[in-house]
């Protein structure tokens, strides 16, 4: 099946370390040669990459390493197609709109006999992860007509993706640069990068990083993936049915946020 990678970061930061590793699993240390793709949340807004090509044989792919953005929030994918042909509009992230905001999604695993009636979203391709992607939207728009609080939100995804993943295998990564979500069935793990910073090493490419030096005191990253990409760093495994919520590199999961809690107080 695919590869998923996802970074939330405290600052914007560039995620070409990473994706150097991630991409080599896209033909060569890896059989995910049915397209790769990244979306990047920007203060301007979703910059959006795909590509049908192998990420080791894709001259876009090879751009991006050379001229890393940086971000807050990235969701990457390397496929190995399951369900739908190989083509541009088959790969991951898809990216929709939502209450005034771009949403990246990209899935790994296989839906099996997922084919809802199209609500609100309708899928322009033919794979099982945009069609989960069109009903994950379309259940959060008919509940809510504005963006809920981040713990109702939470919830309602969490029901969703239970739902969807009753068809089959549902790792997935959600953001709409603000929040990453990450969900995972089978296989998902991540590492916060913070200080005091290290040496890593990638595991599918001979390159290193001393992240001590490229990184401030106040930096915070959280990095996920379908496997570690690197030998030397304590990569967290999800459990199996598990949602993790990310903002600014740091799990914050369920909690309401801390402006919402000290009002509370105050009322009381």
């Amino acid at each position: 099946m695919c590869q998923l990678l996802a970074m939330s970061s405290h600052k914007p930061a560039a995620v070409d370390f990473s994706f150097a590793g991630f991409s080599e699993r896209g033909g060569r240390t890896g059989e995910h040669k049915d397209g790769w793709g990244i979306a990047l949340h920007t203060p301007t807004g979703c910059r959006l990459y795909t590509d049908y090509l192998p990420s080791i044989h894709s001259p876009l792919a090879a751009q991006f390493k050379q001229s890393p953005i940086k971000a807050r929030s990235v969701v990457a994918h390397i496929r190995k197609a399951t369900q739908g042909r190989v083509s541009l509009e088959n790969s991951h992230p898809f990216t929709r709109e939502l209450w005034g905001q771009t949403w990246s999604f990209a899935h790994n695993g296989d839906l099996k006999l997922f084919d809802p009636n199209p609500s609100v979203y309708a899928p322009w391709g033919d794979t099982d992860s945009e069609r989960a992607f069109c009903h994950l939207l379309s259940g959060l728009a008919l509940r809510f007509e504005h963006q809920p609080e981040r713990h109702q939100l939470f919830a309602a995804l969490e029901a969703l993706a239970g739902e969807i993943a009753s068809y089959g295998t549902f790792n997935f990564i959600l953001s709409n640069g603000d929040l990453v979500f990450a969900h995972c069935s089978t296989d998902l793990h991540v590492v916060v990068r913070e200080y005091p910073f290290s040496v890593a090493h990638l595991i599918d490419c001979d390159l290193s990083i001393d992240f001590s030096r490229h990184n401030h005191l106040d930096d915070r990253i959280a990095v996920i993936a379908t496997q570690p990409l690197t030998s030397n760093e304590h990569w967290t495994r999800f459990a199996a049915g598990e949602l993790k919520l990310f903002a600014g590199g740091v799990e914050v999961g369920a909690a309401r946020e801390a402006r919402e809690e000290w009002l509370l107080e105050v009322a009381y």
